[in-house]
Formats: structure tokens, C-alpha cells, sequence
């Protein structure tokens, strides 16, 4: 196997060791969380950079790595909405636009196309990981104005995620008319 699909495959390991170790709510269990949120994070630009550097491109590679990203965020915001960070409405669109563009994709590829991550669709995974990162930590409840900075940074990137999904849909709508 190649590196860079390992270096993915680690990253969906991490999703249930920061899964456990933030339900556990041990000491500095969001601290500890915090810092395997990051590492899982950081190894998606490193297998993207493994990947493109040694040529390690595979289908299997634009498969797993899309799906580790969104286990991670998904692990991420139903734990956080669990512990009352996030509202459920909140997850229920993100993971909706998820859902939707993952539906877009399998279409796509079925009529012999690939869909690309586009700017879109990059700041919307950009957004997510720093805004799970913010909220697992106490600066989430920084006041401003009647609610707090957590709140106001669940709501942009809800918005950024719903928005980069009416994109994706639109620059693909012509599938919609094809499928069949």
C-alpha cells in the first residue's frame, strides 16, 4: 500500500481514539482531543502532499481520502452537538450538503465524470477544521454582543458549507437532466 493511502488510513484510526478520548471527559480530555483533531487534520494535507510528490495518486487515494475528512468532521460535530456546542440543526446541514455532494459525485462518476474539490469546497473543509478546533476549547464561550464567538462561528460555517454546496450543485446541475 501506498504511503500516502496509509498516512489516510491513520488518520481514520485517530476519528475513535479523539471520538473516546473527548466522551471520557477525563482531565484535559478537550485539550488532548484538541491536539488528535489537529494531528488527524494535519495528515490530510501531508497524504495530499505524500501523494502528489512521489506520485501516489490512486483511486483508491480519491476515494479514502474524501471519506476520512468527512468521518473526522462528522465524529467532530455529532460529539460536539452531543455536548451541547453545536446545535443539531447545525450538523443535520453540514451533513446534509455532504450527503448531497457525495450523491452529485457518484453520479458524476457513473456518467464517466469526476467531480474536483474546487475553492468552494476547499474552504468549506479549511472553515470546519478551524472552526471544531475552536469550539473544543474554552474560547468558544468568549462573549460578543448576545451570544458568544463559538455561536457566531457555527453559524459562518454552516452558511460557507451550505453555500459550497448550492455551488457544487448548480456548477453541476447539468446532471441532473442526464441521469437517468
Amino acid at each position: 500500500m501506498k504511503s500516502a493511502n496509509v498516512i489516510t488510513l491513520i488518520r481514520i484510526a485517530l476519528v475513535p481514539v479523539f471520538m473516546v478520548v473527548y466522551l471520557l471527559k477525563l482531565r484535559y480530555h478537550e485539550e488532548i482531543a484538541l491536539v488528535l483533531f489537529l494531528l488527524a487534520s494535519a495528515t490530510d494535507k501531508l497524504d495530499g502532499y505524500i501523494a502528489r510528490k512521489y506520485n501516489q495518486i490512486s483511486d483508491f487515494g480519491k476515494f479514502i481520502d474524501p471519506l476520512a475528512d468527512k468521518l473526522l468532521i462528522t465524529a467532530a460535530l455529532v460529539m460536539l452537538s452531543e455536548s451541547g456546542i453545536v446545535a443539531s440543526w447545525a450538523v443535520v446541514l453540514i451533513l446534509a450538503r455532504e450527503f448531497i455532494v457525495t450523491g452529485l459525485r457518484t453520479v458524476a462518476m457513473s456518467a464517466g465524470r469526476v467531480i474536483a474539490a474546487n475553492s468552494w469546497g476547499k474552504a468549506k473543509m479549511v472553515i470546519q477544521v478551524i472552526v471544531v478546533a475552536f469550539l473544543l476549547t474554552p474560547l468558544r464561550s468568549i462573549p460578543v454582543g448576545f451570544t458568544n464567538l463559538g455561536e457566531i462561528l457555527i453559524w459562518l460555517m454552516t452558511l460557507i458549507t451550505v453555500v459550497s454546496g448550492v455551488d457544487y450543485i448548480y456548477i453541476n446541475r447539468d446532471l441532473f437532466h442526464t441521469a437517468k
